[in-house]
C-alpha cells in the first residue's frame, strides 16, 4: 500500500473511531453530566496514550510540538464544550451537521494556503463528502435556520479544525506525545469548568465502562488522525475524519435498531462516493 493510500486508511480509520466514541459519548451523557463525561474520558485517554508511548518507546519531542498539542487541546476542549451546549438546547438538526461541515472546511482552506490545491477529482471529493455529512446528521430533513443558529456550530467547528490543524503542525516523528499535551490541557479546561458548573453526582459503577469506551475510541481516532496527517495531506484527512457521523449513525443502526431514513441511506452512499474519488 502506498503513502497516499496509507493516509487515506488512517483517517477513515479516524473517522470510524471518532464516530465509535460519539456513539458511547451519547449513550453515557443520558444518564451523566456531559462535563464529568467529558473528563472522565479525557483522562482515561491521557492514561491509554502514557502506556502506549511507554509500550512503543516515542521519544519525548521538542517542547514546541508540546505546546502546539497543547493549544489544540484546548481548541477541541472548546469545540466540545460548545458542541454540546448546542446539543442541549435541541437543534441538533442543525447544530450536529453544521458543526461536522464547519471542521471539514477549516483545515481545508488552512491547507490551500499552505499545501497548494489538490487534484480535481479530490476537490470533487471533498464537496461530496461534505454533502454526505450534512445528510447524514441531519436526519430530519431542512429546518429553519436563523442567523443565530450559526454561532455556536461556528465555534465547535472552529474549535475542532483548529485542533485538526494543530496536530498537523507537530513534527512528522513526534505522533503521541503531542496528544498527550493536547490531553493535558483539555483535562485541565474540563476540571475547571466541572468546578464551576458542580454538576452533582459521579457516574456510578456501571457508567464507567461505557465512560472509558469514549476515552479510548476518541483517543485512537486522534492517534489515527495525527499519522494521516504525517504521511499525506491535511485537507484529505480532515475531510476523511469529518465522515465520524456515518459510523455513529451506522452504530445507531446495529446496536439501538435504529432505522436509516432516507436522506441517511443517500448520505452512507455519498460518503463511500466520495472516499472512492479522494484516494483515487
Amino acid at each position: 500500500m502506498g503513502v497516499e493510500l496509507t493516509a487515506v486508511f488512517y483517517g477513515l480509520a479516524a473517522a470510524a473511531s471518532w464516530g465509535a466514541g460519539d456513539f458511547s459519548g451519547g449513550v453515557a451523557t443520558k444518564r451523566s453530566h456531559v462535563y464529568v463525561v467529558v473528563l472522565l474520558s479525557h483522562i482515561v485517554g491521557l492514561v491509554g496514550l502514557l502506556a502506549l508511548i511507554g509500550l512503543l518507546g516515542e521519544p519525548f519531542p521538542a517542547m514546541r510540538d508540546m505546546w502546539i498539542g497543547a493549544l489544540g487541546g484546548l481548541a477541541g476542549a472548546v469545540g466540545v464544550v460548545a458542541l454540546y451546549t448546542g446539543l442541549s438546547r435541541g437543534r441538533m438538526g442543525v447544530v450536529a451537521p453544521l458543526t461536522a461541515v464547519i471542521t471539514g472546511i477549516v483545515p481545508v482552506l488552512f491547507s490551500l494556503f499552505n499545501e497548494g490545491l489538490p487534484q480535481i477529482h479530490q476537490l470533487i471529493g471533498f464537496g461530496i463528502a461534505l454533502l454526505a455529512v450534512w445528510l447524514i446528521s441531519n436526519e430530519n430533513g431542512p429546518v429553519g435556520l436563523r442567523w443565530s443558529d450559526l454561532r455556536i456550530p461556528a465555534v465547535a467547528g472552529l474549535g475542532f479544525g483548529l485542533f485538526f490543524i494543530s496536530i498537523d503542525q507537530v513534527s512528522d516523528n513526534a505522533i503521541l506525545w503531542p496528544l498527550v499535551g493536547a490531553r493535558a490541557a483539555s483535562i485541565i479546561m474540563m476540571f475547571i469548568l466541572v468546578l464551576i458548573v458542580r454538576p452533582g453526582k459521579i457516574p456510578g459503577k456501571g457508567q464507567l465502562g461505557i465512560i472509558a469506551l469514549v476515552g479510548i475510541t476518541d483517543t485512537v481516532g486522534n492517534a489515527f488522525f495525527a499519522l494521516a496527517t504525517s504521511l499525506g495531506r491535511l485537507d484529505i484527512a480532515s475531510i476523511l475524519g469529518s465522515l465520524y457521523p456515518a459510523t455513529t449513525v451506522l452504530l445507531a443502526w446495529f446496536i439501538l435498531d435504529e432505522r436509516l431514513t432516507r436522506r441517511q441511506g443517500v448520505g452512507v452512499a455519498a460518503a463511500l462516493a466520495s472516499v472512492i474519488l479522494i484516494a483515487a
